[in-house]
């Protein structure tokens, strides 16, 4: 009940500041460190490591993850924001929800259905030149949906094409994030285990050079190795 009060309070009142257009990267930062911090009163246990591998890059870069639950979309910003300018590839439905809507466009994110692949590559490549070209750093989860089991077959190169193109740098990004579970009526508001610790690890910037299919298997390495040191997969 804490931690759904928290979450709540904090969303109502970012989605307000963003309507207001005073929501910017400061107060995304922030309230995702807010977030951070009542996960910890709440039980969470985090480990975090390879931070210093986030601006080890001066330009920008895509940062590829797997995706597990709502709690690295709310995590990321504070982690990475403060260091780099940074939005998010999104699911239409997040720019549409009456929660998040306000708070996901005031980021400018790259927007996708996730019904079309050919449209989502059109609109990963185009806006994501653009914002790169700004000096926007992207966060994309190739993934089609969140899950608690990471399968290697459903984790696309989308964000290696948009890094060979552009010219960028790709940070793998592994993540272990099952303490917080998907609700039933609204994904984003489930239960919490405290029991499963919590694990962000920001692998070296490499250059994605040669066949799409062998780089994007680096990034597939290095998620999978991190999560067999972690003990594997959870699924609740």
């Amino acid at each position: 009940l804490y931690f759904t009060f928290k979450y709540a309070t904090v969303t109502l009142r970012s989605g307000k500041m963003a309507r207001e257009g005073i929501y910017h990267d400061k107060e995304w930062a922030a309230s995702s460190k807010y977030i951070f911090d009542f996960i910890e009163k709440s039980g969470g246990c985090f480990h975090i490591s390879g931070m210093n591998n986030i601006n080890k890059e001066n330009e920008p870069v895509l940062f590829v993850a797997n995706h597990m639950s709502t709690l690295e979309t709310m995590i990321l910003p504070c982690l990475i924001s403060p260091l780099k300018k940074v939005t998010f590839v999104v699911k239409e439905s997040l720019i549409k929800h009456p929660l998040f809507k306000d708070i996901m466009l005031s980021r400018d994110p790259i927007v996708v259905g996730r019904e079309d692949p050919r449209k989502d590559l059109e609109a990963v490549m185009t806006k994501g030149l653009e914002l790169l070209k700004k000096g926007t750093s992207i966060i994309i989860f190739p993934q089609s949906t969140r899950s608690l089991v990471f399968e290697p077959e459903k984790f696309n190169s989308m964000g290696i094409k948009l890094a060979q193109k552009a010219g960028v740098k790709v940070v793998p990004v592994a993540l272990k994030t099952d303490f917080w579970g998907s609700g039933k009526l609204i994904k984003e508001v489930g239960p919490i285990y405290p029991e499963q610790e919590i694990y962000f690890n920001f692998g070296e910037p490499f250059t994605p050079e040669g066949p799409g299919k062998i780089q994007n298997q680096k990034v597939i390495d290095f998620i999978q190795e991190s999560l067999s040191s972690w003990g594997g997969e959870q699924k609740i």
